[in-house]
């Protein structure tokens, strides 16, 4: 959550010739609706549900640069299907995700006390998130271009 996955894959997308998509756009788009609006009306488990039928749907179409939602990795379904692709966990503290998005209303499942629940999300999910990953790129204080170019040299990627 505000590690600028949207913003890195995009870029990565242009470096490396292909094309970006983000599955949790693809939920709004199917829904018509935000992802604040699902949680709110449907709950979490409707949204999760949305989401590993995204995560699947888009692994199996897509060949580009792919921007999974931060709860994507909880489902152990999802992971096994991550395993052999090269996935990138962009990793940041929670001050830089205080400067980043300001932990506001739009981001469901902080809306009470955001940043000790930001810290709560974190330590359940980092390890899911370095199990999947094959490479870590830490976010803090970087612009996106440079995350952009460490994320290259993790995966030893070369921009067209």
């Amino acid at each position: 959550m505000g590690s600028g996955k949207s913003t890195v894959g995009a870029l990565l997308a242009e470096r490396l010739g292909a094309v970006y998509r983000d599955t949790d756009a693809d939920i709004v788009a199917t829904e018509g609706r935000e992802i604040a609006d699902i949680f709110v009306e449907d709950g979490e488990d409707h949204f999760r549900a949305l989401e590993r039928a995204a995560v699947r749907t888009a692994v199996a179409e897509h060949r580009g640069v792919l921007a999974l939602g931060g709860g994507a990795v909880l489902d152990a379904d999802t992971r096994a299907l991550l395993a052999p692709l090269p996935v990138v966990y962009l990793s940041m503290d929670v001050e830089a995700a205080v400067r980043r998005v300001g932990l506001g209303a739009a981001r469901p499942l902080l809306a009470v006390n955001p940043r000790r629940q930001w810290r709560e999300l974190m330590d359940a999910r980092r390890h899911l998130y370095e199990e999947v990953a094959s490479a870590v790129v830490a976010t803090d204080d970087r612009t996106p271009e440079e995350v952009a170019q460490a994320v290259l040299d993790a995966l030893e990627l070369k921009d067209v």
